[in-house]
């Protein structure tokens, strides 16, 4: 469904009935009016006031929610887009002195004015439809800069007027229950609330600039649900070997990458799988990104005194099963996990590092001993996440040689590559959603022995991949060969 080429088919319609009933008219021709919903069974009545003011008969069919709600705001939402708001609010800009310069009473009076409290929520709701994990608001001079972080890249959004630069900050840091005063120190808060009848929980982090404040909203949209381990992308045999590490009933199993590599949904989806009812599931996270239901979860409170440290000492006492650890950052946090899964239980946890062999190295720079590592660590698994290629717009093209040689492959195993041209259902990133690429290390005989003799990463690593261990890269050429993603996407984030 090409929803790029919609147009208004009256003047008289408007995005909040439409929007109300779930209904978007597609295109009208030869007395016939296509309308597609998100609904099995739209409002009879609004059909039939469609087809009255259209002076035509319906056809219906079905369509994705979020996409026809994007379609209707641009279509038929004049006025109820951040742009449209945006542009009415240049019109109205009168040059009075800018925001940052005016009396604290005065910015939190235009905080909660409607303009102000209507562009807002629209840069919400439009980061939602656009599936950004992140928002980015950073102070320039002169500017306010808006960008969606979407499938781990950043896009321009649209920009507030400068003059309203500060309040659009304040009226985000009052959601947030944040100090709107306070502008000299970084803050953190939290903002829960409801977009198009789905709860949303946004993380706020604000930081002082030269120009002003540079704040960061995480999204978490609970009704997109998590991922099956199934649905990750791992291969067969990864995922078997992987399944098998999590089944032993002790042990420690790592997930490592860098930031936004998918760790955590990868052991939340470890989580829903050894979840039967038969065991004690408990987590210590910083923060709780989702909530597990059956599974308490600890959130770490530094301040309070809770670190993961001394939460994972409690944990134990509280005659758990199986732990998840949001990360292990620190040597004490190292040893009391090592200690756990020694005394029969089973540890699921983060590390940054780049690749599998380098967890084991990195747990011995932690200070915990080379012979406790090879007793407690079951399996490594090293992950980060590629774009896919839209389906929408999917075409096969000829892989040019420097992308054969970023994969390490021949044009003989790579005669076709896919990429996507550009649609409006990929914003013209060619691109849309993510899936994990994987090395997985399950330790062996071999690898226990190079520990004990204290082999390097490099070592470690070079007998991973002789036992049968496939890098990222390999991973990522598995996915290329099969149209799901792109040599430079591959390389883009396995290059090391």
């Amino acid at each position: 469904m090409d929803l790029g080429s919609v147009v208004s088919v009256s003047p008289l319609l408007n995005a909040a009935f439409l929007e109300h009933h779930g209904l978007l008219p597609l295109e009208q021709c030869d007395g016939a009016l296509r309308v597609a919903s998100w609904h099995e069974r739209p409002d009879a009545q609004a059909v039939d006031d469609l087809a009255l003011l259209c002076g035509a008969r319906v056809t219906l069919e079905r369509g994705d929610e979020p996409s026809l709600r994007a379609a209707i705001q641009r279509v038929y939402g004049a006025g109820s887009t951040a742009q449209g708001v945006i542009d009415a609010m240049r019109g109205d800009e009168n040059g009075d002195a800018p925001a940052t310069e005016r009396a604290l009473d005065d910015l939190v009076t235009q905080a909660n004015e409607a303009p102000v409290v209507r562009l807002v929520n629209l840069l919400l709701l439009e980061a939602l439809q656009a599936r950004a994990s992140d928002v980015h608001l950073e102070a320039y001079a002169g500017r306010l800069r808006v960008r969606y972080r979407v499938d781990g890249v950043l896009q321009e959004a649209p920009s507030p007027p400068p003059a309203l630069a500060a309040a659009v900050t304040s009226r985000l840091k009052i959601m947030a229950d944040l100090d709107i005063a306070e502008r000299r120190v970084p803050q953190d808060g939290r903002i829960r609330l409801r977009l198009q009848e789905r709860p949303v929980d946004v993380r706020v982090s604000t930081v002082p600039t030269l120009h002003g404040e540079s704040i960061v909203l995480r999204l978490l949209d609970k009704a997109r649900g998590r991922i099956e381990l199934a649905g990750l992308g791992m291969s067969d045999d990864v995922l078997a070997r992987f399944k098998a590490a999590i089944a032993r009933p002790h042990g420690i199993v790592l997930a490592t990458g860098p930031t936004g590599s998918g760790k955590t949904t990868t052991l939340y989806a470890a989580v829903d799988v050894l979840r039967t009812g038969r065991e004690k599931i408990l987590t210590v996270e910083d923060p709780v990104e989702y909530e597990l239901a059956g599974v308490p979860q600890v959130p770490v409170h530094e301040k309070a005194g809770v670190t993961f440290a001394s939460a994972l000492r409690a944990l134990l006492r509280q005659d758990p099963d199986v732990m998840l650890v949001g990360e292990i950052r620190d040597g004490e946090t190292a040893a009391i996990a090592t200690q756990a899964a020694l005394t029969g239980h089973l540890v699921l946890s983060t590390l940054h590092t780049n690749d599998a062999a380098g967890a084991l190295t990195r747990l011995r720079e932690l200070g915990v001993e080379p012979y406790l590592v090879a007793s407690t660590v079951e399996a490594v698994l090293a992950q980060r996440l590629v774009r896919v290629v839209c389906r929408a717009c999917a075409e096969q093209v000829a892989p040019g040689d420097a992308a054969l040689a970023a994969l390490g492959a021949t044009r003989g195993e790579l005669p076709l590559v896919t990429r996507g041209r550009g649609c409006d259902e990929c914003r013209g990133s060619g691109y849309h959603g993510r899936v994990g690429i994987y090395e997985l290390l399950v330790m062996d005989e071999p690898l226990r022995k190079a520990l004990l003799a204290g082999a390097d990463a490099t070592a470690l690593r070079a007998l991973a991949l002789a036992g049968g261990m496939r890098s990222l890269r390999d991973d990522g050429r598995r996915l290329v060969a099969l149209g799901v993603t792109t040599p430079e996407e591959v390389e883009r984030v396995a290059s090391a």
